[in-house]
């Protein structure tokens, strides 16, 4: 008359509570990224080629792990707190790829990563964006004052961050002091990002609880998936705190790995100082705004996809660029100051501004991002050469 309780329900409770914190990509994402961080360590010194491209992939999935804790934390800290916490630390393998480059004394490969990363934010990304989205949805809409704003502060920030170059073009006074003028350019720029902070949080919470206006409202699918996410798949506050401490730690070894992988790759396949770092290191280290901005363009959440792949180059000018001028002194190598050479401040003045117009009147469509894109590809492949 007794039976036997089966062991199974235990085992599916767990196996349910652990489906509740990781989803299915999640689990995809991070044992990706364990396994390529091994290879990578693996590989070092393995050829030319190779272990570059290891360390590479390596480094996008460790990216791609470091936003998915963003967000996460994002979303336990309130909807205004993703700004700021995606520009402190979704750069983050960024600036270890940088630190470890200057280091190693290269210089230009750093300069032209600190531009490329905002024209490939500004051309590549957005116009894929633009691309895939107006193809899928026809028109995309977003609010205009809110990218009047952005791209106010990037025109000034990259109008500040370029004026030691300026000074040097035109044999000015400060030309011969470039390193004290790009320190007080980096110390200015970082007071205005911790200016801009506390009204970056009431612009974002502001429009999280503005409602949307009939026939601009995401497709049903997109609901119902936003949805899902929020009711499962939340991880702990301590798991995501976690996740990014540890995925912290790995980016910098890997980024140390992919540095020392990256000259030998150059000298191999014939590739430039200004191409490494104006495409390759700029593409790698900004992962996570280049798949999640495409994404939400995907399910017509422009305005969303406009915060997240705007936001990337205006933290680049405001904090990377400030930052490495200051802590290159400290980790040794080079000395980083804020002196472009003309091709590069020429090319990311004249695509802040087309940018800028672009969005100026609150819409995009698929044409107007496929002509970014081309002028991003035009710009790479006038770096070829160096």
């Amino acid at each position: 008359m007794t039976t036997t309780q089966p062991a199974g329900p235990p085992d599916t409770g767990k196996q349910l509570a652990l489906g509740r914190v990781l989803s299915r990509s999640d689990i995809v994402l991070m044992l990706g990224a364990a396994a390529f961080t091994i290879a990578a360590a693996l590989t070092k010194g393995g050829g030319a080629v190779f272990p570059f491209v290891v360390c590479a992939v390596a480094v996008a999935l460790l990216a791609a792990l470091v936003g998915r804790a963003v967000d996460h934390l994002a979303d336990r800290l309130g909807a205004g707190a993703v700004g700021v916490l995606q520009s402190a630390l979704g750069n983050l393998p960024e600036l270890f790829i940088c630190i470890f480059a200057l280091r190693s004394h290269l210089t230009d490969v750093v300069t032209a990563a600190i531009i490329g990363s905002i024209l490939g934010n500004l051309l590549l990304v957005l116009g894929l964006s633009f691309f895939v989205g107006g193809r899928k949805n026809g028109v995309l809409r977003f609010s205009e004052g809110r990218a009047r704003m952005i791209m106010a502060l990037m025109i000034l920030s990259v109008a500040a961050m370029l004026v030691p170059s300026l000074a040097s073009y035109i044999h000015a006074a400060a030309a011969s002091h470039e390193v004290g003028l790009s320190r007080i350019t980096a110390v200015v720029l970082l007071v205005v990002f911790a200016l801009s902070v506390p009204a970056s949080l009431r612009r974002e919470e502001s429009a999280a609880e503005a409602a949307p206006e009939p026939g601009e409202q995401q497709p049903a699918g997109a609901r119902a998936e936003a949805a899902e996410q929020e009711q499962g798949n939340r991880w702990p506050l301590a798991f995501a705190v976690g996740m990014l401490a540890v995925t912290g730690v790995l980016a910098a070894y890997v980024s140390d790995l992919f540095v020392n992988a990256l000259q030998p790759a150059m000298n191999s396949l014939h590739i430039s100082d200004a191409f490494a770092g104006l495409v390759i290191v700029a593409i790698a280290g900004n992962a996570v705004e280049n798949a999640v901005g495409v994404k939400l363009a995907w399910q017509n959440q422009a305005d969303h996809a406009l915060s997240v792949i705007l936001n990337s180059p205006l933290q680049i000018a405001l904090v990377l660029a400030p930052a490495l001028v200051l802590l290159s002194p400290l980790v040794g190598g080079a000395t980083f100051t804020l002196v472009f050479n003309p091709m590069l401040v020429t090319t990311v003045g004249v695509s802040t501004l087309a940018v800028a117009y672009l969005v100026s009147d609150g819409e995009s469509d698929w044409l107007e991002g496929a002509t970014m894109v081309g002028l991003y590809v035009l710009i790479a492949a006038a770096f070829w050469w160096g």
